[in-house]
């Protein structure tokens, strides 16, 4: 037996070492690499959970076996399952990394906690199988284990969720001590950049493009980060929509390899993108507070909207049409009285007028339209002065001209109205003025968009 031990320890002063050295053997540089890394390191947050589970119950075995002796074998059984798991979570964490390209002072402390860890829990399986002295150190051993998984599990869960994630809802007491952000506010607070581009990238990019990650070595979270740009160059190039990465990512295909923002989360919503594309066509400034031809008003309390009835009788005739028109009809809620959105997204420019219109029986219940870059005309408000309960419209990249848009005037819910890119004149939008109601009208890249001064 004690001819055994000396090997085994030998082995795992190896392993420790190797692990150690991981890190510079190969670097997390913030560049992609192999697509087979990325498949296998998927599977670290599933696989992750074991370990922290099988390490946790390690010391509820312990003290559990010294009121029943016989659960103490169990412990050591546990306790090798533990480093086992902990080397395939490592493995697989590292691949993840190192294959996504992914890198930054979250993601270094995350490694190097479960680095800390499996070299722990390794040391505490061989430990409690040792005796004398050295078997008296297995309990503070094992609690400096757990405590090294607790802080590295935190440091995971910073990824996911956000630094905050355990500290935005603290109780006021606990809100004395500071908990710093990573990220940098910007410069200029009432411009342009600060009040709509940098909340949109914070709250959609920087979980993957911040302080804690970074991908591609590229940094969102300030407007500095954001113009560097990254491995492949500057994604930002003030004046020039066209050559600006940034913006061919967000408005890439959904199922598109490099559309961003990645991991399955949602796309950027329209006016957002129309808000960064007239932001770096008009120069990318971080200190310019308007931009021409878009005007976003001041939050405004909403009076309660109107239900628009029950359509469940209807919900058979409702999706047949849909259906038939190549588009969705959606619920709004699990509330039917909410309404349903009109999405045209995978019909595109098969859908026009007269698809409108044989959806017109249901218009009392449409209260969205997403008409973009469809084949309508201005023949569409016929159809549309029947959505009775219509707050928003999409009719941004269509062929409408404006002749007609005064029919629009009765929809006393319209709220959001998109015209950018289309050919509507400050005359066809004339009569739109006297909605009082309509508080979001976006008018740009079109001859009505307000000249610059």
């Amino acid at each position: 037996m004690d001819r055994l031990k000396k090997p085994v320890w030998i082995a795992s002063l190896v392993v420790s070492v190797v692990l150690l050295l991981l890190p510079s053997i190969f670097r997390l540089d913030g560049k992609p690499h192999a697509d087979w890394q990325q498949f296998l390191g998927r599977f670290h947050p599933l696989v992750v959970h074991l370990p922290v589970g099988l390490i946790l119950l390690v010391p509820l075995i312990e003290v559990a076996g010294r009121f029943r002796p016989a659960l103490l074998e169990a412990a050591g059984f546990v306790l090798s399952l533990s480093v086992l798991s902990c080397l395939l979570a490592l493995t697989l964490g590292y691949l993840l990394a190192y294959g996504s390209g992914d890198a930054g002072a979250g993601v270094i402390r995350h490694m190097w906690g479960g680095i800390a860890v499996t070299i722990a829990v390794g040391f505490c399986f061989f430990v409690r199988g040792a005796s004398g002295s050295l078997r008296d150190a297995y309990p503070y051993l094992l609690a400096g284990a757990v405590l090294l998984l607790a802080w590295t599990a935190h440091q995971g869960g910073s990824l996911t969720h956000g630094d905050n994630y355990l500290t935005q809802y603290l109780p006021a007491p606990l809100k004395l001590v500071s908990f710093g952000s990573t990220n940098t506010k910007p410069q200029f607070p009432d411009s342009f950049y600060a009040q709509h581009i940098y909340p949109v990238l914070d709250a959609n990019c920087v979980s993957c493009h911040g302080a804690s990650k970074v991908k591609g070595s590229l940094r969102l979270d300030s407007y500095d980060r954001l113009m560097r740009g990254g491995e492949d160059g500057a994604v930002v190039i003030p004046g020039n929509t066209d050559r600006s990465t940034l913006l061919k990512r967000i408005t890439l295909p959904k199922d598109d390899k490099k559309f961003m923002p990645s991991d399955g989360k949602p796309a950027l919503k329209s006016e957002e993108i129309t808000w960064i594309k007239a932001w770096i066509q008009q120069g990318a400034s971080p200190e310019v507070q308007t931009l021409v031809g878009i005007n976003v008003p001041p939050p405004h309390h909403e009076e309660p909207i109107p239900q628009v009835g029950d359509y469940s009788a209807k919900m058979g005739e409702i999706a047949q049409a849909a259906k038939a028109a190549g588009v969705t009809l959606v619920p709004v809620s699990k509330n039917l009285g909410d309404g349903l959105i009109l999405n045209t997204t995978d019909a595109g420019t098969k859908f026009g007028d007269a698809q409108l219109a044989g959806l017109a029986r249901f218009a009392p219940y449409i209260v969205e339209a997403e008409l973009a870059r469809t084949s309508v005309s201005d023949a569409c408000f016929d159809t549309l002065e029947k959505f009775s309960h219509l707050r928003a419209l999409h009719l941004e990249g269509t062929a409408v001209s404006g002749a007609g848009l005064a029919k629009l005037g009765q929809l006393q819910q319209l709220r959001y109205l998109n015209l950018s890119s289309t050919q509507v004149t400050e005359a066809g939008i004339a009569p739109l003025r006297s909605m009082k109601n309509l508080r979001h009208l976006y008018l740009y890249d079109t001859p009505a968009q307000p000249v610059a001064r």
